[in-house]
C-alpha cells in the first residue's frame, strides 16, 4: 500500500496548526483524576466493590463529557514536559525531512523549554507530570520519573547528534546521573528493573528499557561502564520475561504474571529493542525483536485499527494509533513490511479521530452507561493524542521519504 502524501500532509498541517495555535498547553486524561476527592475514590476502591463501581462509573462520565467535566472541577490546562519533549523531537525530525527553519526553529524553542523547567536531582537532571498522580503512593505534581525524563533525553540526544553540541551532551550525562540514580530492583546477579520514580519500586519493562537505551548511548558515547553495565543488566531483565509467544507483560518479576499485553506498551518495548540492537548488533535482541515483532503484528491489530490487547479491541485510543504508526514506521528500514499497517492506521486514525479543527480525538470506548454502545472522547489532550501524532507524523514521513 502506497503513501496517499497529499492526505497525510494535509492531515500533518491541520494538526501542526492546531499545536501552534494551543500554545503547547493542554488537558490530559490523568489531570482530572488528580483531583483529591478522585484519587481518594480510587483508593477506596482497591478491594472495594462499591467503591469500584463508583471509580468506573465516574471514569466513564469523564469520558462522556470530557470538557463538561473539567470545566465544572476547574481543571485547567497545562504545559507537559513529555508533551513537549515529543514535538521537539518531531519538529527536529521533520526539519531533517522538509528542510524547513520554521520546524527547526520550534524545535529549538522546544528544547529552550525542557532546558528551562528541569528539576534538578543531585547531580542530575529529571522532569515529571504537572499534576499529582496516583500509583501505589501518591506522586506529587512536577516529581521528576523516568518516563518523561526519557522523552525529553531522547529529544536532546537528537539535538546533540544533529549539531555536536557539547553543551547538550553535558545535559545527556546529567540526566544519565539522575536515571542511573533511580530505585532498582535485583533478581539474580545480572538482572536489575529501575523503578518509575524515586519514590518507590515498580517492575515496568517498557520503562526499564527506556532508560537501558539511554544508558547505552551514553555509556559508548562517553566511554562509561557502569552506565553500559546498568543497561546490560535491564536489558537482561526484560528479555528473560518475555513469554514464549513473544508478548511482553506490562510488569515483571517479583510481580505475578498479569498477561497484560496492551497495544502501546508492546510498541515502546519493540522501538526501545531495535534500538539496542542497532547500537550493539547482538543477535539475542534481534531474536528477541523478531518474535515480539510477530506477536505484535498478528495479535494487536484488527485490520487497521490497533487493538487495546489481544482479544479485546477496546478502547482504541489515540494513544495506540500513534504508537502503531511510530513503532512501524521506525522500525520499517529492517521490518519493512509494517509500513504498509502504517500506512492504514494512519489513514484510519485520520478518518475516525481527527477533527475538522485539526486536533485527534481521545478514545473510542463502549459506554457501560450507555449499554455498551461505542462512544467517542472528542477533547484534544496535548501529551497524550496531539504530541504523540505529531511525533508519529515525524518518523512516518522520515520513513517514507527513505522508501522513495
Amino acid at each position: 500500500m502506497m503513501p496517499r502524501h497529499n492526505e497525510h500532509l494535509e492531515s500533518f498541517k491541520k494538526l501542526d496548526k492546531w499545536i501552534k495555535e494551543s500554545q503547547w498547553s493542554g488537558y490530559d486524561p490523568y489531570d482530572i483524576k488528580s483531583l483529591s476527592w478522585v484519587r481518594s475514590i480510587a483508593r477506596k476502591a482497591n478491594g472495594n466493590k462499591f467503591y469500584e463501581g463508583v471509580r468506573e462509573m465516574l471514569y466513564e462520565l469523564f469520558l462522556l463529557f470530557p470538557k463538561t467535566s473539567r470545566k465544572l472541577f476547574a481543571v485547567k490546562p497545562s504545559k507537559n514536559a513529555k508533551g513537549i519533549a515529543l514535538i521537539c523531537e518531531a519538529y527536529l525530525n521533520l526539519y531533517r525531512v522538509f528542510g524547513s527553519e520554521e520546524y527547526l526553529e520550534l524545535s529549538q524553542k522546544a528544547l529552550n523549554w525542557l532546558i528551562e523547567n528541569c528539576s534538578q536531582q543531585g547531580d542530575g537532571i529529571g522532569w515529571g507530570y504537572p499534576f499529582n498522580w496516583q500509583s501505589q503512593a501518591l506522586v506529587p505534581a512536577n516529581t521528576p520519573n523516568g518516563i518523561v525524563t526519557t522523552a525529553a533525553a531522547a529529544a536532546i540526544w537528537e539535538w546533540y547528534k544533529h549539531t555536536g553540541n557539547p553543551d547538550h551532551l553535558a545535559t545527556c550525562i546529567k540526566i544519565a546521573k539522575f536515571l542511573a540514580s533511580l530505585p532498582k530492583y535485583q533478581r539474580n546477579h545480572g538482572e536489575i528493573c529501575f523503578a518509575y520514580t524515586p519514590l518507590f519500586q515498580n517492575y515496568v519493562h517498557n520503562l526499564n528499557l527506556f532508560i537501558a537505551e539511554f544508558l547505552m548511548k551514553v555509556g559508548f558515547e562517553t566511554e562509561n561502564s557502569q552506565y553500559l553495565d546498568l543497561s546490560k543488566k535491564a536489558l537482561t531483565y526484560t528479555l528473560k520475561d518475555q513469554h514464549n509467544s513473544g508478548a511482553f507483560d506490562y510488569e515483571g518479576p517479583p510481580t505475578a504474571p498479569r498477561f497484560h499485553f496492551d497495544h502501546y506498551h508492546t510498541g515502546f518495548v519493540l522501538r526501545m529493542l531495535y534500538n539496542m540492537w542497532k547500537i550493539t548488533n547482538q543477535q539475542q535482541i534481534k531474536e528477541s525483536l523478531d518474535r515480539g515483532y510477530e506477536y505484535y503484528l498478528k495479535n494487536l491489530f484488527d485490520g487497521p485499527i490497533p487493538i487495546f490487547k489481544p482479544n479485546r479491541k477496546f478502547p482504541i485510543d489515540i494513544h495506540s494509533i500513534a504508537e502503531a504508526v511510530n513503532c512501524l514506521s521506525q522500525l520499517s528500514p529492517d521490518y519493512p513490511r509494517g509500513l504498509s499497517k502504517a500506512i492504514s492506521t494512519l489513514d484510519y486514525g485520520i478518518r475516525e479521530f481527527q477533527d475538522e479543527e485539526g486536533f485527534f480525538y481521545h478514545t473510542i470506548f463502549k459506554s457501560r452507561l450507555l449499554l455498551f454502545t461505542p462512544r467517542k472522547s472528542k477533547i484534544p489532550h496535548f501529551r497524550w493524542g496531539q504530541a504523540w501524532m505529531l511525533n508519529a507524523y515525524s518518523h512516518f514521513f522520515k520513513a517514507t521519504q527513505a522508501q522513495n
